[in-house]
């Protein structure tokens, strides 16, 4: 059995120095508060698209070799529609905008282009009689079909100037765009990576106070009790200070993946304090105020222990990932729940025993009504236990089925809500322009162009233009150095050979010929433009094809980009999803074992938090709900939260029994010691979580509603299944009888 703290020695000493210095332990929390504030101040984010893959990856691994290779590619267009584009007037708008768009910091010098500059070539000379080529040249890109919708290409320094950030380049761009008399779109895979770090970073503050502030009104409406409000209050938001100082310190960064550490730390805080509040309220209607306390920490102490090393556990299982912010992020809340023991040590006592208090505490709203409720339940339980059984396994093997339909959402766009400006910009240029998803193939070049090799250039561009989906093509844009020297004419004396037009065309283009060839490292690419709005299904043959085109010319060709990357995101984190899972289950049922030295309530205490996470992602899989960011990470985080609720209600049952009591009447004491005060603390935490689903960026609002979801099927497995598996494995015989004989009816 467990030893509770009032029988070792060191449980002793923690009491009394809990008890005779609260006032000097609530000191030192404030202390270690005002030091932790200015390091938590300075705590930053990685918003790079890299962070979020493994080192080893390969595909990243190509994307920075590109990127070595051709320089950074985070292309982004400023496109808008002109009816009287094609005016001198309106040619002149675009010229301007280009030379604005030309000086911002930020934006490669050089790289800017635009139809007002693709004209001005026509009109060399050489180039006079080539203006319909060199309008196709441009169509897709800086022109659209309509001849009216036309838009600046440019391209983000990967290496930012000092004084610049890529933030403040993007802001800038939006706000230049926005004022502009014709409406203005900013649109890009840079945008969408900008955008989906900025809406997790700024929502996840939000939406942490947010949710503090509801589970307050919550609280206040259940309990009216003012501590039992400030309390998980303060114990929350110091050790979110705590944590956030320590990160810095440390010199770590917070990822998108923690910028939930508020709402995660939220969970475990408040359940805790909730419950611990609510049982020393009903010890104090028999007992004084100092030994109330005494007691609320000789019995839950230990319970307190473990729910936060059990959390502790749960997130702890993200260090066998390979990816660094959902390691950095099992981190995180690994201190996050062991600074929730630490401020709840320093703070309950003061907050408990300190400052006046009512002579007679209001009993919770509807206190009577949920207890008859709860007990209903119970005795409804034991008398259908073979009914609950057969609708328990059947679901059971309805979610198990649902886990083989479950799929992957790679349309980087649905991680937005469809009003957000980064959609419509998308839409915008999707239905106007074609593909905003860049990418590329590259092989292998020869140091010095030759008419053999260019002819292969050409023939697999054209391969790759063929390429249909739906009789359409299935590549908006296809760019090949080929297509740029063709525009040169070839002419006798001025222009008689390939050295000379690669001449020509670099007086002309300079950028053009060097983003795609690199004579040093002997590498060329065919860039390449597809529609970021599609399944994954169809990018995941549309890479495939173009795989396969591109090697039947060049059999170590290599496929990379932006467009490949964020098709690939969600399998990356999604990759290492049921190792955790497996690791968390095995690390939670070893450490409940452990506490109640009994390797059947180690096992009884996963089922209430792994059965929820199968239901869940079985139900996705059933309703067609894509996996995204926030779903793939949700399971073993998940089991870590909701493993409170069995702590609770096992170690009173466990306590219950080893008083001397049977079965049926350790089964009365845990319905009258635990559940009321779990139902008031889920019902607190499911609206403070579906908060998230305000949110702009669509993994949080998934996050929220599935943790939500989690601890309401965590709360009604405990409900309905705990006393059938308690019987089962513990109950000396079946339980028939009302539950309800001699229950306190409070």
């Amino acid at each position: 059995m467990t030893i509770p703290p009032s029988d070792s020695s060191i449980g002793r000493k923690l009491i009394e120095v809990m008890l005779r210095r609260p006032g000097w332990m609530l000191v030192a929390a404030i202390l270690l508060t005002g030091l932790a504030i200015w390091p938590s101040q300075r705590l930053s984010f990685d918003n790079s698209i890299e962070s979020l893959y493994a080192e080893n990856d390969p595909w990243l691994r190509e994307y920075r070799q590109s990127k070595a290779w051709f320089g950074g590619d985070d292309i982004v267009f400023v496109a808008y529609t002109d009816p009287e584009l094609m005016s001198d007037d309106g040619l002149e708008r675009v010229a301007q905008l280009t030379e604005q768009i030309s000086q911002l910091p930020g934006v490669v010098p050089g790289s800017v282009q635009s139809l007002s500059q693709l004209l001005r070539i026509g009109r060399n000379p050489l180039m006079r009689r080539r203006h319909e080529r060199l309008l196709d040249f441009g169509r897709g890109a800086v022109l659209g079909d309509d001849n009216q919708t036309t838009s600046i290409v440019l391209r983000l320094e990967t290496e930012r100037p000092a004084g610049t950030s890529r933030e403040g380049t993007i802001v800038a761009l939006r706000h230049l765009a926005a004022e502009q008399s014709l409406p203005t779109y900013v649109v890009g895979e840079p945008i969408l990576v900008r955008d989906m770090f900025r809406y997790a970073q700024d929502d996840g503050a939000w939406m942490g106070w947010t949710a503090s502030a509801l589970l307050t009104v919550v609280i206040l409406i259940f309990l009216r009790d003012l501590r039992a409000i400030l309390l998980p209050f303060v114990i929350v938001q110091i050790t979110i200070v705590w944590t956030k100082g320590v990160l810095a310190t440390s010199q770590m960064q917070l990822t998108m993946v923690s910028s939930i550490l508020g709402s995660l730390v939220t969970i475990i805080g408040v359940s805790t304090v909730v419950y611990t509040s609510l049982y020393y309220r009903s010890l104090r209607e028999s007992l004084d105020r100092e030994t109330a306390v005494r007691r609320m920490v000789q019995v839950l102490g230990m319970d307190i222990v473990w729910v936060c090393l059990t959390t502790a556990i749960g997130f702890s299982a993200q260090l066998t990932s390979h990816i660094h912010p959902v390691r950095s992020f099992g981190v995180t809340m690994v201190i996050g729940s062991v600074f929730v023991l630490a401020a709840m040590f320093l703070i309950l006592p003061g907050g408990l025993l300190l400052g006046p208090e009512r002579s007679h505490a209001l009993r919770p709203r509807g206190d009577a009504q949920v207890n008859r409720s709860l007990l209903n339940v119970t005795e409804w339980v034991l008398g259908h236990r073979r009914f609950v059984w057969c609708v328990a396994g059947l679901v059971l093997l309805l979610s198990l089925a649902g886990l083989l339909r479950l799929r992957i959402e790679t349309d980087f766009s649905k991680n937005f809500r469809a009003s957000s400006p980064v959609v419509q910009s998308l839409d915008f240029f999707e239905r106007r322009l074609g593909g905003t998803g860049a990418w590329e193939v590259n092989f292998e070049a020869p140091a010095e162009l030759n008419e053999e090799f260019l002819e292969q250039v050409r023939s697999l561009a054209g391969r790759l233009r063929e390429l249909r989906v739906d009789d359409q093509p299935a590549l908006t844009k296809v760019l090949a150095a080929t297509d740029g020297l063709d525009l040169v004419p070839r002419l006798p004396l001025a222009i008689p050979n390939l050295a000379a037009q690669q001449e020509k065309l670099n007086d002309l283009l300079p950028e053009f010929l060097p983003s795609l060839h690199n004579s040093d490292s002997g590498r060329m690419r065919i860039l390449l433009r597809a529609r970021e709005r599609q399944s994954s299904e169809d990018k995941q043959q549309l890479i495939d094809a173009v795989t396969a085109a591109a090697r039947r010319e060049f059999p170590e060709a290599r496929i990379t980009g932006l467009f490949v990357l964020l098709t690939h995101l969600i399998d990356s984190l999604l990759h290492d999803q049921w190792i955790e899972l497996l690791v968390a289950a095995a690390g939670l049922m070893a450490m409940m074992m452990l506490a109640y030295r009994s390797v059947w309530l180690g096992a009884v205490s996963l089922v209430p938090n792994v059965l929820p996470m199968i239901l869940l992602l079985g139900g996705m899989g059933w309703f067609g709900l894509p996996v995204n960011i926030g779903t793939a990470m949700i399971s073993a985080d998940a089991m870590g939260l909701t493993i409170h609720d069995s702590i609770f209600y096992l170690s009173a049952y466990r306590r219950a029994r080893l008083s001397g009591l049977d079965f049926r009447g350790a089964l009365r004491e845990v319905q009258t010691e635990v559940r009321r005060p779990l139902v008031y603390s889920n019902v607190a935490l499911i609206l403070g979580f579906l908060v998230l689903t305000t949110s702009h960026f669509v993994p949080l609002i998934y996050f929220g509603l599935l943790v939500s979801v989690a601890i309401a099927g965590g709360l009604l497995i405990n409900l309905l299944l705990l006393p059938l598996l308690l019987e089962w494995f513990d109950g000396e015989e079946p339980v028939t009888a009302d539950v309800t004989d001699g229950t306190d009816q409070k």
